[in-house]
């Protein structure tokens, strides 16, 4: 059943009208795995969980009020239901706010994720522990399924070994957006960052993590200025040094990009990563770019 006839679920055009928005500035936007959208008149955006992710859209609630306390530029959260009572799912309805998105490095977003990495470490509904993995057996399952031959495997079972003297796998976990990706960047007119959005993927997890995403010459482009952002803005945590960031950003790309080796094709999809061999490509890419120290001296 919908609103009326409108292809709207049950109790959207409800909602609307209750927080003041008339019936004709109702209408949905297209994508979205996780959530359905829908803009609510000009200050307002709706999302229901899709079946399945009802769980991402609770952490959400719970987490944006402790990235906003941060800093960080994403949506203030106006209300969350999960009752059941009015839409017949979990739903959010957040600030709106204007913005497309980037197709470019995006000027701002270095210092928003120094300031979200630096957030105080409390509980959050939700918000699960990440770590680094184990690549080595990564490699060593590709090599016995026949997808990488006996020399290429060892050869790669010893950059994880020298990427791994590089950085601190220990090092304490901070809260990551976990999906730092275009499409959930807003940003104006200027390229200036307008909001993170979508923070159903957010975990406690190596900084490094949050890099993961993003092409690694997007990645080269602004880890100075975290670094920067991270050590002026930092009272309580150590400094970051920017080779030891590209080391474990690094071995990240590379980790998922292995995992990724043997996947299914995915097509239609829109994210850079969504071809099992694209992340290893884009690897080659950027490193037949002749990219800056420190990532030159890290193969």
């Amino acid at each position: 059943m919908g609103d009326g006839g409108t292809g709207l679920p049950d109790g959207v055009l409800e909602l609307a009208r209750r927080l003041g928005v008339p019936d004709g500035q109702v209408f949905e936007v297209a994508g979205g795995v996780a959530n359905r959208g829908f803009v609510l008149g000009k200050e307002l955006f709706l999302r229901i969980a899709r079946p399945g992710f009802e769980g991402d859209l609770r952490k959400e609630a719970a987490v944006v009020p402790v990235a906003r306390a941060a800093g960080v530029l994403t949506p203030a959260i106006i209300e969350y239901d999960e009752s059941l009572d009015l839409i017949a799912a979990p739903y959010v309805v957040m600030e709106r706010v204007h913005g497309t998105e980037p197709t470019t490095v995006t000027v701002g977003l270095a210092e928003q994720l120094a300031r979200l990495h630096l957030s105080e470490r409390t509980d959050i509904a939700g918000v699960p522990q990440d770590g680094a993995g184990d690549p080595w057996r990564t490699v060593d399952d590709l090599a016995e399924r026949g997808y990488l031959d006996r020399g290429t495997a060892k050869w790669l079972d010893g950059w994880f070994t020298r990427l791994a003297d590089r950085f601190d796998r220990d090092d304490p976990k901070v809260l990551i957006h976990g999906d730092v990706a275009a499409h959930n960047l807003l940003a104006g007119p200027d390229g200036e960052l307008s909001a993170l959005i979508d923070w159903g993927d957010a975990a406690w997890a190596p900084r490094a993590m949050d890099f993961a995403k993003l092409p690694l010459d997007h990645v080269a482009a602004i880890l100075p200025d975290y670094v920067h952002h991270h050590n002026a803005l930092s009272t309580t945590h150590r400094r970051t040094h920017e080779e030891e960031l590209a080391a474990a950003t690094l071995w990240f790309h590379l980790a998922w990009a292995l995992g990724k080796l043997a996947a299914d094709p995915w097509p239609g999809q829109r994210h850079w990563t969504a071809p099992p061999g694209s992340r290893l490509l884009g690897l080659l890419r950027f490193f037949a770019s002749a990219p800056p120290s420190p990532w030159s001296n890290l193969t």
